[in-house]
């Protein structure tokens, strides 16, 4: 059997102490504020809380800085794994696609900027475009990287 040295015990003992702390502090700092603003209503599409992909995007075809953002519901319906997911929404920036993600909780992230989550995806779609600060989006091929 392998023992551990005292630097792994330390390293898992610290790793623990800081984990616990964070749940902590997570916990205490989210109890009892209220939650503000129309992101924060859980029925609201694409809001963190709300359950799975939501059906009802609405068509937007407007300009924010200066660049044409394009939103509307995908035809069809992605595949994962064989496991058939509702229709995604369909984002362009000045014509060329955003990859947009859902996450579980109800958010979403963008190819661009995939360290922060959003509440729905017009919002991942502006913060795209000031992420690209005038430059052009490339679009992804079929493997994920640039074309």
């Amino acid at each position: 059997m392998k023992k551990i040295t005292r630097r792994q015990a330390l390293g898992m003992t610290a790793g623990a102490a800081t984990a616990i702390g964070l749940t902590t502090a997570c916990s205490s700092s989210s109890a009892g504020k209220p939650a503000a603003g129309p992101a924060a209503d859980a029925s609201a599409p694409g809001a963190p809380g709300a359950s799975g992909v939501s059906k009802t995007i609405t068509p937007i075809d407007e300009v924010y800085q200066g660049r044409r953002i394009q939103i509307s519901l995908a035809t069809g319906g992605h595949h994962d794994g064989g496991h058939h997911m509702p229709a995604m929404p369909s984002v362009r920036i000045d014509g060329n696609e955003l990859h947009l993600m859902p996450n579980a909780d109800g958010s979403w992230i963008t190819v661009v900027n995939h360290y922060e989550t959003f509440a729905d995806p017009i919002t991942a779609a502006r913060a795209a475009v000031r992420d690209l600060q005038g430059a052009v989006l490339v679009p992804l091929g079929p493997n994920g990287d640039p074309a």
